[in-house]
């Protein structure tokens, strides 16, 4: 599909009761009762806290894609974007009847159901699922663990969120939508399988540079067998991870999920469509690699130093809440603000005209007599 189709797809079946930051079980709940019957939703397990965790598989292709998302309960874009890509799967729509014939798909939309609820990252018991593949010390991991096997996927993508921090290349763009076909050693060698998982993230760029030029990135590839999508890749599965990041003044991150739907719609219709060798992985390595070079906003030409401001998410009554929090007091002529603030030689005060310190979290600041607030 070319990018303009894809809009008009993602405009149409965008899943309207999913929207902002905080999704969780009670979200999709209702989601799940309401497919049709080509799609057969099972329980695979339980949460530390006894949450069920669901999948949903669909398709007869004899080419198996296997997907989790909300491995990190707070990272939810792309559950998101998963479910507008099932609304599409729902239609009885002929220009993707090749992909169910081609393809079977298994996804689990939330895999840590007890974090997603409480939006943190780890788990109910602390743990960080994504360095948990080896010891499958959770239940969570285990779950995942026992769909791959039984499953058997050819292809896996790994679905996930960045913060706000990061950059593509050492640019002043943002990294809207970031990728990695995770090292299988650790040598980080260029095996077969990353190359076939190369090829796959190369088509996908394809797509969003048409759209968002220059800002998609490649996450860092340090092996680490702890990680599942290393696991998984050097088990010789080509896998995938896909990382939901920063769009302008998208904190609520819903022009972004519209970019992982494009690229899941993108990956799998390439999947569907093509024998994958890995022969065209080349040009997944023209993608700059992530740098951290940005805050969310920077107060230059203070009579001192330079502010950098970060957001920092806490869920408050059941609203996720943006809590502005002063990250450094620094010379950042070498980052970047998603928002700047010009002191003109001005100081920087916080509340009562006090001179304000790194780690104060604060809704405002003074700058030569005005107050501005600084909250989204």
């Amino acid at each position: 599909m070319q990018p303009e189709t894809l809009k008009s797809v993602f405009k149409i079946h965008k899943e309207t009761s999913l929207f902002g930051r905080y999704i969780h079980h009670d979200s999709i709940a209702p989601l799940l009762e309401k497919l049709d019957k080509k799609f057969v939703v099972d329980v695979v397990g339980k949460s530390v806290k006894a949450c069920p965790i669901f999948s949903i598989t669909f398709g007869q292709g004899a080419k198996k894609i296997l997907m989790w998302s909300q491995m990190h309960g707070n990272e939810s874009t792309t559950t998101k974007a998963v479910f507008d890509m099932l609304n599409v799967f729902s239609d009885d729509n002929h220009d993707i009847q090749h992909i169910l014939s081609a393809c079977t798909i298994k996804i689990i939309p939330i895999l840590n159901p007890d974090g997603a609820k409480a939006y943190t990252r780890v788990n109910a018991n602390e743990v960080d699922l994504n360095r948990d593949a080896q010891d499958l010390s959770q239940p969570e991991s285990n779950v995942l663990r026992s769909v791959f096997d039984t499953f058997k996927p050819h292809y896996c993508f790994n679905l996930h969120g960045q913060r706000t921090i990061f950059s593509a290349g050492c640019t002043n763009n943002s990294a809207t939508v970031s990728f990695l076909a995770p090292a299988q050693d650790q040598d980080r060698s260029v095996t077969a399988t990353r190359k076939i998982a190369m090829e796959i993230i190369s088509k996908m760029n394809d797509n969003l540079q048409k759209q968002i030029k220059n800002q998609v990135g490649i996450y860092d590839d340090g092996f680490n067998l702890n990680c599942v999508g290393d696991t998984f890749q050097s088990l010789s599965v080509p896998t995938v991870l896909f990382e939901a990041g920063h769009y302008a003044n998208d904190y609520m991150r819903e022009q972004t999920r519209e970019y992982i739907f494009q690229s899941l719609m993108v990956s799998i219709g390439y999947i569907a469509n093509t024998v994958i060798e890995g022969k065209l992985y080349q040009p997944y390595f023209d993608i700059p690699k992530n740098d951290k070079l940005f805050f969310d906003i920077i107060i230059r030409n203070t009579n001192g130093l330079d502010v950098a401001i970060q957001y920092h998410e806490k869920l408050v009554d059941g609203i996720v809440k943006f809590i502005p929090k002063i990250e450094k007091i620094s010379n950042l002529e070498n980052y970047f603000g998603h928002k700047e603030v010009n002191a003109n030689g001005f100081n920087v005060l916080g509340e009562n005209n006090r001179l304000i310190e790194e780690g104060n979290e604060i809704d405002f600041v003074v700058i030569n007599n005005e107050k501005i607030l600084i909250n989204l």
